[in-house]
């Protein structure tokens, strides 16, 4: 197997992402978090798998894999998709053991991995769905069940712990997968002109191809790009094979399949299915310089974050598909969002970062992460929501069909549980996200307490972070090195904040000067101790949305930093929307919450329209009565981890 990459070299502003094994995590927010990963949420979240959780729905996630490999006897049982939760709880194994070695967890994966190389059929096909219950309809209806997108998950887990622990039986499970897939389907004859009909592979086959070497993997994945939405189309000859009969045509926005990707100009059907498919052209555009592909992504990229992201990087506003809608639909009360949705907006972010180092793709990343992301996760890592709304009452989640797919509390496990495991692997992996380089220069991403190891300037150079991000924006850089070396180092300069400030070695630097797309970039001869303060002061904003949302007008939501905060019900009392708040009204940090991890307050002295007699009419002439209130509001991504209420992002204003 060959182990050069063969990638053309990068040009104009690309830079590299930097190797997880390469950035240590040594932050007072997210180094908890990641312990927890390992010591809490995997361990938990194998019992779910193999149904050990009381209260939780049952998964048979593991036991289909045991059944498949001939370990046990039964009936397969959940989604034709539950062998991708047990390939996300390994990928999230093997990046958890990047940074934090853990002995029993490891042997329990290789007891796993074993299982799986069990389950694999000679020929290479893997997917216990197909093997136990049908294994007559292999690769007879792409479009909906999920072959590729299982086959996909499984090469990501591969990859993940090959590099954590250099063990190759997953690794090469998945090679004799992908070589069976890639026998499979292709432009040459005899071969099916397929492509996934829930994306995934895509971009699972570049992080194979960068692991191995191997040409035909980065080509596959190409094809798959460039055949999507070509005519005649697939979906169509393949449902005709099946005789299929529906009462209406199917709905090719729903995966993306529409139009050829190169034409697509807006972000459209099932959000988690667009955000793995443009990972994947970014991918591919990465690796082969393919400008058309970059410029796709670009057109996509800003109609998403422009006209049809949630403040929360929350992404998907319609239950119906887990999908987007149109143009300044964005629901609070209703909204989809869904964790996996949020986190694949990480992962597209990411990629577009090392396309084109630019502040609005680290921005949306942050926002993201520490908003959209979190919330899917209680505070002790046992409890998930699938859906991140923007407003939760809980009398109409229990009592209004449309409101039923929100729950005002986080669940122990679902049916469906994509989201949990992937929470774990964004989590275990987040030092990947960090940082960037290239031949020359450094890129901060993220400001998190870390340690970072780069080859730049020609040489080995050390550079620690160290911050109380995100409750405190004073940032400090540290940087080791064997001689003095020119380069540069770039730090993003976020933009929610006004008003930055930079310093190297106690000297002032003015931001405007180094400033390029959002990154102060300082290029200098750089020697061992010298540092670098930015000071990125952070005030509460006050933060308005475009005239064209209409769930929106004459509110305010409040962010401080990259936080996004919120009201509840057991800080504010029920009845939330007839809270306002006075546009002179001075917004002040005040205190910490112990209970959500002493996260800072904001609070605020506002008004609420008085309650009425039971006996006053439901409609009048007269205004209702205001009385004062001190109002608290708390992080987003914390809320529902005391007790079940009201919450709310958008707060009236007068």
């Amino acid at each position: 197997m060959p182990k050069k990459s063969v990638r053309p070299p990068s040009e104009g502003s690309h830079c590299r992402a930097v190797p997880l094994d390469r950035v240590t995590i040594c932050d007072k927010f997210w180094a908890p978090r990641l312990a927890q990963v390992g010591v809490e949420i995997l361990p938990y979240q194998w019992e779910a798998l193999n149904d050990r959780v009381p209260g939780a729905p049952r998964s048979h996630a593991f036991e289909n894999l045991r059944i498949a490999a001939g370990q046990a006897t039964g009936e397969f049982y959940g989604y034709v998709f539950q062998d991708s939760d047990i390939a996300k709880w390994l990928e999230a194994v093997g990046y958890s053991l990047s940074h934090r070695r853990n002995a029993e967890l490891e042997a329990l994966a290789d007891r796993v991995i074993d299982v799986v190389a069990k389950a694999q059929q000679p020929d290479g096909y893997l997917d216990s769905y197909f093997t136990v219950k049908e294994p007559d309809k292999r690769w007879t209806n792409i479009r909906d069940r999920h072959e590729m997108y299982c086959a996909g998950h499984m090469v990501e887990a591969g990859v993940a712990y090959f590099e954590a622990t250099g063990k190759r039986a997953l690794l090469d499970v998945v090679c004799r997968l992908v070589d069976h897939i890639d026998s499979q389907f292709g432009p040459q004859p005899g071969k099916k002109r397929a492509y996934p009909g829930h994306e995934e592979l895509e971009l699972a086959l570049v992080k194979l191809y960068r692991v191995t070497g191997e040409i035909r993997y980065l080509r596959l994945s190409e094809y798959f790009i460039n055949e999507r939405g070509a005519e005649p189309h697939y979906y169509d000859l393949e449902a005709r094979e099946r005789q299929e009969v529906r009462e209406k045509p199917y709905d090719k926005t729903y995966n993306q399949s529409h139009l050829p990707v190169r034409e697509q100009t807006a972000v459209v059907g099932h959000a988690v299915r667009a955000m793995y498919l443009y990972s994947g052209m970014a991918d591919i555009a990465y690796e082969t310089n393919d400008i058309t592909l970059h410029e796709a992504c670009r057109r996509l990229w800003e109609n998403l974050t422009r006209r049809q992201m949630y403040l929360t990087g929350g992404i998907g506003s319609a239950e119906q598909g887990e999908a987007f809608t149109f143009d300044f639909d964005l629901p609070n009360d209703t909204a989809y969002t869904e964790t996996c949705a949020a986190i694949g907006l990480v992962f597209w972010a990411h990629r577009m970062l090392q396309l084109d180092v630019d502040r609005e793709y680290a921005d949306a990343m942050e926002r993201a992460l520490y908003n959209g992301v979190l919330s899917g996760i209680s505070l002790n890592g046992r409890a998930y929501f699938y859906v991140n709304p923007l407003e939760v009452w809980p009398a109409a989640c229990e009592k209004r069909q449309d409101h039923a797919h929100v729950l005002p509390v986080r669940q122990p496990w679902f049916g469906c549980a994509c989201c949990p495991p992937n929470v774990a692997r964004l989590f275990a992996s987040l030092g990947r996200y960090v940082y960037s380089e290239s031949d020359d220069a450094i890129y901060v991403h993220l400001y998190v307490g870390s340690e970072g190891r780069f080859s730049v300037g020609g040489q080995s150079v050390v550079l620690a972070q160290t911050t109380d991000y995100p409750w405190a924006g004073v940032v400090d850089v540290k940087l080791t090195l064997e001689k003095d070396t020119e380069f540069s180092v770039a730090l993003r300069l976020p933009g929610w904040c006004t008003a930055p400030q930079l310093s190297v070695n106690g000297k002032p630097v003015a931001v405007d000067s180094v400033s390029r797309k959002g990154y102060a970039t300082i290029t200098r001869c750089w020697r061992a101790g010298d540092t670098i303060r930015l000071e990125l002061p952070m005030p509460v904003e006050r933060i308005h949305a475009r005239p064209e949302v209409r769930e929106d007008a004459g509110r305010v939501a409040l962010q401080r930093g990259p936080i996004v905060y919120c009201l509840e019900e057991v800080d504010n009392g029920p009845n939330l929307p007839a809270i306002a708040l006075p546009r002179d009204a001075r917004l002040s940090v005040d205190g910490q919450m112990r209970a959500l991890g002493d996260v800072p307050v904001v609070s605020f002295a506002g008004c609420r329209r008085r309650a009425v007699t039971p006996t006053a009419p439901l409609y009048s002439a007269e205004e209702p009565a205001r009385e004062d209130v001190v109002v608290r509001a708390i992080p987003y991504y914390a809320w529902g981890n005391r007790k079940p209420g009201e919450m709310l992002v958008w707060i009236g204003e007068v």
